[in-house]
């Protein structure tokens, strides 16, 4: 079933209306008159709904009935990826979103090949936020994940460590694996922080650890930047039972 979100002061008792990208979307699915459809309001609740009216530029929808998102994890996942070469970190936002991560966080580290500045930064974040509202869309989210900036390593680990739990996968621990850090799994909220292509510095790791994250294996396979977030963060979720 189709997928809207919208804001929460759109829903005017029984009725809304689809207009701007949520009309042209719903154009390109055909929609018509009598079709079901559901909407988000972004905060976890989602709106069954009936189209009654189609006009260029603005769809009528009937609200039927209210509930909970059921797509919504338990546990708030915070997914840090340092910032990475080509599209990698879209690549990264789309299936983090379709996941379940609440927030996709990117921030600089010493070996980064890719830099943005603060003008190209501008650009990148609005289409990284887009390519988030669209993947919660598609994958039936009750809210949109958002996408922000870390303006430094440190900040990062700072923000990350406000967590219950703050992961640090590394390629070189040997001593703690992710399936002993998460324990468990009795936590309300996750931080996963991932280098970029040429891994973390050993002063980086000790900034982290100093900090109290928790440094750790995500096996004995060196992964790729854009593969290893995702792989935290699944397991994560399983820890969590909300891939159940």
């Amino acid at each position: 079933m189709p997928k809207f979100f919208v804001s929460a002061d759109a829903i005017q008792g029984g009725f809304l209306v689809l207009n701007g990208e949520n009309a042209a979307h719903a154009k390109v699915l055909r929609l018509k008159s009598g079709d079901s459809v559901t909407v988000c309001d972004g905060n976890g609740c989602d709106y069954a709904c009936t189209v009654s009216d189609v006009s260029p530029g603005r769809i009528g929808l009937v609200v039927h009935s209210q509930s909970p998102s059921a797509a919504e994890p338990s546990v708030r996942c915070s997914v840090y990826m340092a910032y990475a070469k080509a599209d990698k970190f879209e690549h990264v936002i789309q299936k983090a979103t379709e996941l379940g991560a609440c927030e996709i966080i990117a921030f600089p580290s010493a070996r980064c090949v890719s830099r943005p500045d603060e003008k190209s930064l501008e650009k990148k974040r609005d289409r990284w936020q887009k390519i988030a509202a669209s993947a919660a869309e598609q994958s039936g989210r009750g809210k949109i994940p958002e996408v922000i900036t870390a303006e430094s390593f440190a900040h990062a680990v700072r923000r990350a460590c406000e967590s219950d739990l703050a992961l640090f996968p590394y390629e070189n621990e040997q001593r703690l694996s992710l399936r002993t850090a998460l324990g468990a799994g009795d936590y309300g909220s996750v931080s996963i922080m991932t280098g970029p292509e040429g891994g973390f510095t050993p002063e980086e790791v000790a900034l982290a650890r100093g900090a109290g994250m928790q440094i750790c294996s995500l096996g004995p396979r060196i992964l790729r930047c854009e593969t290893a977030p995702l792989c935290a963060l699944t397991a994560v979720l399983f820890a969590a039972g909300d891939l159940d």
